[in-house]
């Protein structure tokens, strides 16, 4: 397929889709009896450690990580939206996808124009830019599977925080005023102001709404959400705004066991994101691909214009097939084994040039044809790991709150293809594969990755901000294990990005040497400074556990002796 459509990157674009974080605290010890979060907020970081006190595993921690975070990162954390969960539990590699999946009254074409053009905004706010919400079905497949704490124990932080409040952090407030002032512009009829407005830096913030739909998680469980009160409201909200979700989509909503992607890499296995991500394929593709090349060459310095040209000339590659062969397998056959075969990982080296820029029509995909988002990593004392990454799509998902409920739906549906070959807003496109069909789960880039070495967790890693996620998972792997970085190094290291289109673009992060911008410049490309991306990593090192949250935002990490 021939890739036509070129589309404006903005600096803006990609720094909405960062994630958040502060100073990280970076911890090491002695391995045994260790364990470890890195959290997008302290809030979420401290509950979780204190579930791990408690005696709880590592999944535990997740799922009231989770909650916590539906509450103190409301632009994000959720349970209006869905995730993916890489999970190393016992020794067993596992995955459970919560994506949201399309309503049965979705169709292809729903956001298409009489002329047959997308209408972007359709897809991006309001009721019918949402998709099934798959979070709370995901916590509660998660407990059933793992859980050893109660399933009440690990959803009352998240109730105690709306029904008490919490202190807001600057970052927050600041957000929250961006998100009135962009749907000011944009004459944008939502009530987000109503619930949020009043949220201000160093108050304190209530939801009374939102802890009224916790505590009946807490007690009903999944029924909780899916069912009953909260059911209810969802389906009236889309109801009295046009909205498509129908109690039978609720009720019909699953989260799946799926077999994650595996892949083996200098000695290590990455067990991460199987379809509907693209982001396990990707990067399993980005780091075999940059072995093969280096068989022929030496490895540049980490940052170097001769890395960043380098990575930036396999992610053409990378994301040519990713436009290409990926969506939902429930739906189409997306051939994994092929791409991540070593035969084909050898033609695709190839096809990579040292010295200069690919002419980006020619990098076509190469199998024959037959942004707002966050991230936690945990660890327990007995080795066991959780890499999640949840999201409602843009800052603040849909920006509507479901009224008598309190929450912020998603905006998921803008992650299908609403026409083959157009760009969505984070400017990835897609085929026929990421169509629109009902109860389809909608192409993402999230990548929760867990990289073990002789059945033990060596680094648990993963980042908001769109398609920028392949290239944060893939650098911060890269750069603790290739690189020996630090765990802190690793995750603050300035990151850079190329996805194919805009022609010949790279976005980078402050940090980024100007020699070597100066040098990338005269080689061909358009440099665009950025934001994007929010890394929380834990790294197993001959001395102890490391954990780091990216020093940009307001995240928190923690090592600690176990508790029991």
């Amino acid at each position: 397929m021939r890739l036509l459509s070129i589309y404006f990157f903005t600096v803006w674009l990609i720094g909405c889709s960062a994630g958040t974080a502060t100073n990280p605290d970076l911890s090491s010890a002695s391995i045994n009896g260790q364990q470890a979060v890195a959290m997008p907020d302290a809030f979420s970081a401290d509950a979780a450690m204190a579930v791990m006190d408690d005696g709880g595993n590592a999944i535990d921690a997740a799922i009231a990580a989770e909650f916590v975070l539906a509450v103190t990162l409301p632009e994000a954390g959720n349970i209006g939206g869905g995730g993916f969960m890489t999970i190393y539990h016992d020794h067993r590699p596992m995955f459970l996808d919560y994506r949201e999946m399309a309503p049965g009254s979705a169709d292809r074409d729903m956001y298409l124009n009489e002329q047959g053009q997308v209408v972007k905004m359709d897809s991006l706010f309001g009721a019918r830019a949402s998709g099934v919400p798959g979070t709370v079905a995901g916590m509660w497949a998660a407990h059933q599977k793992f859980g050893k704490l109660p399933w009440k124990r690990l959803v009352q932080p998240a109730v105690e925080l709306a029904e008490q409040g919490f202190v807001v952090p600057k970052k927050l407030a600041e957000r929250i005023s961006d998100q009135i002032s962009r749907a000011e512009k944009r004459d944008i009829n939502s009530n987000f102001n109503r619930y949020f407005a009043h949220a201000k830096a160093g108050t304190v913030f209530k939801q009374p709404e939102l802890a009224s739909t916790l505590k009946r998680i807490r007690d009903e469980g999944k029924e909780g959400f899916y069912a009953g009160e909260t059911a209810q409201a969802i389906v009236q909200y889309m109801q009295k705004n046009n909205g498509l979700i129908t109690q039978n989509d609720l009720s019909r909503y699953e989260a799946k066991w799926r077999q994650p992607v595996r892949y083996h890499w200098r000695g290590y296995t990455l067990v991460t994101a199987p379809p509907p991500s693209s982001g396990g394929v990707a990067v399993a593709q980005w780091i075999g691909m940059l072995d093969d090349v280096l068989e022929n060459t030496t490895l540049p310095a980490q940052n170097s214009a001769s890395y960043v040209h380098l990575m930036a000339e396999i992610g053409k590659r990378v994301f040519a097939d990713r436009a290409e062969y990926m969506g939902d397998p429930d739906f189409v056959n997306v051939p994994v084994s092929q791409l991540i075969d070593q035969n084909y990982i050898d033609k695709r080296a190839n096809e990579v040039t040292i010295n200069n820029i690919s002419a980006t029509e020619d990098v076509k995909p190469g199998l024959y044809e037959s942004p707002q988002t966050t991230h936690f990593s945990v660890m327990d004392q007995w080795g066991n790991a959780v890499s999640n990454t949840t999201t409602l799509n843009l800052l603040f998902g849909n920006a509507m709150v479901v009224e008598g409920a309190g929450f912020l739906l998603n905006d998921e549906m803008d992650d299908f293809s609403a026409k083959a070959g157009v760009p969505n807003f984070f400017g990835a496109v897609g085929g026929t594969a990421n169509e629109i069909q009902p109860y389809k789960r909608m192409l993402s880039s999230m990548t929760p990755t867990i990289v073990l070495k002789d059945n033990e967790v060596q680094l648990v890693t993963g980042s908001p901000g769109g398609t920028t996620i392949i290239s944060s998972a893939t650098q911060s792997l890269l750069n603790a294990l290739l690189f020996d970085m630090t765990a802190e190094e690793a995750v603050n290291a300035p990151r850079f990005h190329h996805q194919l289109l805009p022609k010949d673009t790279i976005a980078y992060h402050e940090g980024l040497s100007q020699q070597v911008i100066a040098e990338l410049e005269a080689m061909g490309y358009t440099m665009k400074q950025s934001n994007f991306g929010d890394v929380q990593l834990i790294k197993r090192t001959a001395t102890g556990l490391e954990a780091a949250s990216e020093a940009r935002g307001r995240g928190k990490s923690i090592v600690a002796a176990g508790g029991h």
